[in-house]
């Protein structure tokens, strides 16, 4: 039996019971999470908003709260998400110093993005760290570029009778299409106001597209003209990227 520490902290508790009923019950309503935690319902619902900012838990049309991104394996795993970090962070810190912006390192998980790394820019006005945060895929720069990887059967699969209306999977075919043809994915404020990013497909030894990486910019001093201008230095760090990858397999 395990003893509960000395000095637990009980929003952390909290917070931490509420993943396990998410992971064990599938759902959970707002009311039985109050009742469970023995807190107010407004507590609760700020333990539960949390979550959902976190990827940990998502509100289905019901306002139901059910289990998010963060509790999905990722792929990689593990100790292989630990050495892509490591491999791809001298690259992301070069090209953070040579276009003095915010560069990330991104997976893809299903419809989801996550946030692995991230290098802040120097200026006083720039995109923060995202470390952690979970966005959907097809409105990202990085998920856009992974998602381009797949074959229009594997998409299909992936979205075709996931909800999403005709003119939505034609839209999302289209912009696929065009990262295709240009090798690189733009964001403008599709995901958050304010910030504009560029990325691409990072690929591994076997020519799979692995992981992303992009450049956030904020909206203020940037233009699509100007992302584009940022391609042929994401372009080098992928290229590093790509070979420290394959030097490690």
């Amino acid at each position: 039996m395990k003893n509960k520490p000395a000095y637990a902290l009980s929003s952390v508790d909290n917070a931490l019971q509420l993943i396990q009923m998410l992971r064990d019950q599938g759902k959970l309503r707002l009311s039985e999470a109050a009742d469970e935690l023995g807190v107010g319902r407004s507590t609760a619902h700020r333990l539960l908003s949390t979550l959902v900012y976190r990827g940990f838990a998502e509100q289905d049309d019901q306002h139901g709260y059910l289990p998010g991104p963060s509790l999905a394996p990722a792929a990689p795993q593990g100790g292989e998400l630990q050495q892509l970090r490591k491999l791809t962070y001298p690259s992301m810190d070069r090209l953070c110093e040579r276009v003095r912006e915010t560069v990330n390192l991104m997976v893809r998980v299903g419809r989801q993005t996550r946030f692995l790394a991230s290098v802040e820019s120097s200026q006083v006005l720039h995109v923060g760290d995202r470390r952690g945060t979970i966005l959907p895929a097809a409105k990202t720069s990085g998920g856009k570029a992974l998602l381009a990887e797949l074959t229009k059967a594997e998409l299909a699969a992936l979205y075709g009778h996931s909800g999403e209306s005709d003119e939505d999977w034609q839209r999302l075919c289209r912009d696929l299409e065009l990262v295709r043809g240009r090798g690189y994915a733009t964001n403008e404020e599709e995901t958050e106001a304010g910030v504009f990013a560029v990325g691409m497909a990072m690929h591994d030894a076997d020519d799979v597209g692995v992981a992303a990486l992009t450049i956030a910019v904020p909206s203020a001093r940037s233009s699509q003209q100007d992302l584009a201008a940022f391609v042929p230095d994401l372009r080098i760090a992928i290229e590093e990227a790509e070979r420290e990858l394959r030097r490690a397999t």
